[in-house]
C-alpha cells in the first residue's frame, strides 16, 4: 500500500511537471488567457492574460492515470474510486465551458446555471455514495455516530459537495492558494483511507494521484503564476474532496 502510495504520486507529479510547458504553449496558442476584472484589485492586473484552464492537464493526468492502473489490475474501479472520479469528470466538464466561455467572450457560465449543473451531479453521487455504502449515520465529532435518515443524509451530501466546490473556487484568486491547500487536504484523507485498508485502498491511490498532480501544478502556479487552476480545476477537484470526505465518512472534519 504505502509503495503504491509513493508510485502513485511521483507519476503523476512527473506527468504533470514534463507535460505543463507543452500544456501552456497550446493554450496561449488558443487565447486562453486570464481576463481580469478592472473594478478588481490593481495588484491582479499583473495576472492579465496569464494562461487558465491549468486544471484541465490535472483532470487528464489523474483521470489517464486512472485508467491505466484499472486496465493492469482490473479492479481499480470500484465503489470508492468511481464517485470521485465521476465527479472529478462531470465537474471539470462544467468548468472548463466556464474557462472557455470567459477566456472567448469575457462572460463565464452563469451562477444560476452552475448551480443547476452542480446540483445534478452532487445529488447523483450523494445517492450513489448512500446506496454503494447503505449510510444511515453521520459521524459528528465529540459525539461519534448520530442516526441519519437516507433523505436527510443524501440532502445534506449534496449540499456539501455543492459548498465545497465553490469554497475551493474562492481560493483560486491568489498565486498557490487552492493547489497549497488542496495538497493538505487530500495527504490527510489519504491517510485516513490507508487506514481504513483494505476496505479502501484504492482511495488512498486516487487521492495519491490528486496529490502528485497538485504538486506538479504548484511547480508553474507559485507565485508569480505562470498558470492559473481556472473553473476547470477549482471547482472539480473542490466537488471531488467533499465527495472523498463522504466516503471516509468524516465530511465534518
Amino acid at each position: 500500500m504505502n509503495e503504491s502510495i509513493v508510485q502513485a504520486i511521483l507519476l503523476a507529479f512527473a506527468l504533470v511537471v514534463i507535460l505543463m510547458p507543452t500544456f501552456l504553449r497550446i493554450l496561449r496558442r488558443l487565447g486562453f488567457g486570464k481576463r481580469i476584472r478592472l473594478d478588481g484589485p490593481q495588484s491582479h492586473l499583473v495576472k492579465e492574460g496569464t494562461p487558465t484552464m491549468g486544471g484541465l492537464l490535472m483532470l487528464i493526468v489523474v483521470g489517464g492515470s486512472a485508467l491505466i492502473l484499472e486496465l493492469l489490475s482490473g479492479d481499480f474501479l470500484d465503489g470508492s474510486t468511481f464517485a470521485p472520479l465521476a465527479t472529478l469528470g462531470l465537474v471539470g466538464a462544467l468548468g472548463a465551458a466556464d474557462d472557455y466561455l470567459n477566456a472567448r467572450t469575457g462572460d463565464g457560465i452563469r451562477v444560476r446555471q452552475k448551480l443547476l449543473w452542480q446540483a445534478a451531479v452532487a445529488g447523483y453521487v450523494a445517492f450513489q455514495i448512500q446506496q454503494t455504502y447503505a449510510i444511515d449515520v453521520l459521524l459528528v465529532p465529540f459525539l461519534g455516530p448520530v442516526e441519519i435518515a437516507p433523505v436527510v443524509y443524501v440532502a445534506f451530501a449534496a449540499f456539501a459537495i455543492i459548498a465545497t466546490s465553490n469554497g475551493v473556487n474562492l481560493t483560486d484568486g491568489l498565486d498557490g492558494l487552492a493547489g497549497g491547500t488542496l495538497i493538505f487536504a487530500f495527504v490527510g484523507f489519504m491517510i485516513i483511507a490507508a487506514v481504513n485498508s483494505p476496505s479502501q485502498p484504492n482511495l488512498a491511490v486516487l487521492c495519491a494521484l490528486i496529490i502528485g498532480a497538485l504538486l506538479g501544478f504548484l511547480w508553474f502556479n507559485a507565485h508569480p503564476a505562470q498558470v492559473i487552476m481556472g473553473d476547470t480545476g477549482s471547482l472539480s477537484l473542490g466537488a471531488t474532496l467533499a465527495v472523498v470526505s463522504l466516503i471516509t465518512g468524516q465530511i465534518l472534519l
